[in-house]
């Protein structure tokens, strides 16, 4: 698995990474054999950077990826995890929350350190309290050698640079907005990131399915134009003998100004379809032709979080 250098961390990272949200059965039941099997082919496909939080299932994504690290050799992988999302409508950014989630985790993840710690969808909240109270939190965590790396995850461009104008932060993790069909975050801001040495992670490269051929879910945000051309992308990429998830996950991962794109799975044969695309050439007649059919709809999105955070 290639490896990119995330911003000034001095830390090198697979430009796939495994994002455990699936452990925490946020779409569907998981037993602990799959979730065991799953980050086995994870750490044996190059995907060494696990990306969790206690958000997802509410603690057993961590649990569960704990278990599954029990008898790795801690220098053999990164773990990423998050904090301030504990529910779907909780979120507690407080100094004390912040001190109690890092120990938690690592007690989780049976660990002595955590390598990122990122505030976890932050648009959810007024932004002041992260750079006054949250950041300045997680840097003590830092001073005592629980975190080694801190930063933030969000949804809307505009988060990353109110904070990073107010702040200091190691790294940051956008999310569905480095896609085959919206390129927002490259365009509006991996830019600003990079000048300031801030390392760049993706999460989301299948658009929360849309670019792949599973039906797509009722809770999808998209506007129906927006799915309607993703059907038709991901119907001309079949009759072609190819997929567009594979498509999609190697356009995510040819950006050389994204350190990392994390995609997630509780299926090991997905994950190790995966690896083994991360390292096959792109199909670049094919890729013309799809953005093509996502241009009418390019970069339309939706709105995540405060208004005011938008």
């Amino acid at each position: 698995m290639q490896t990119r250098p995330l911003g000034r961390t001095g830390l090198e990272v697979p430009i796939l990474s495994f994002g455990a949200s699936s452990l925490g059965q946020e779409f569907r039941r998981v037993t602990l054999e799959e979730a065991l099997a799953s980050v086995r082919a994870a750490l044996d496909g190059g995907l060494t950077l696990l990306d969790t939080s206690p958000f997802y299932g509410r603690g057993m994504s961590e649990v569960l990826l704990g278990l599954a690290l029990r008898d790795v050799p801690r220098d053999d992988y990164l773990v990423c995890t998050k904090l301030g999302r504990y529910d779907l409508g909780h979120f507690d950014f407080s100094a004390r929350r912040v001190a109690e989630s890092v120990d938690v985790s690592l007690h989780r993840l049976g660990t002595d350190h955590l390598d990122l710690v990122l505030c976890h969808d932050i648009e959810f909240v007024p932004l002041g309290q992260i750079v006054d109270e949250t950041l300045p939190a997680l840097r003590r965590a830092q001073a005592a050698g629980k975190v080694r790396f801190i930063g933030f995850s969000g949804y809307p461009q505009r988060i990353f640079r109110c904070i990073c104008d107010r702040a200091e932060v190691d790294c940051v993790l956008g999310y569905n907005q480095y896609t085959l069909q919206n390129t927002r975050f490259a365009d509006e801001t991996i830019p600003f990131l990079k000048e300031r040495g801030v390392g760049v992670m993706n999460a989301g490269p299948f658009s929360a399915r849309l670019l792949t051929d599973a039906p797509l879910p009722a809770w999808l945000k998209e506007p129906e134009e927006v799915k309607a051309a993703a059907r038709r992308a991901a119907d001309l990429c079949r009759k072609r003998g190819g997929s567009i998830a594979k498509l999609a996950l190697q356009f995510a991962l040819a950006n050389r100004d994204i350190a990392t794109t994390v995609a997630g799975s509780a299926n090991p044969a997905n994950i190790r379809a995966w690896a083994a695309w991360a390292a096959e050439p792109i199909d670049e007649e094919m890729l013309r032709d799809v953005q093509a059919i996502f241009a009418p709809v390019k970069n339309v999105g939706h709105v995540e979080g405060l208004p005011e955070n938008n």
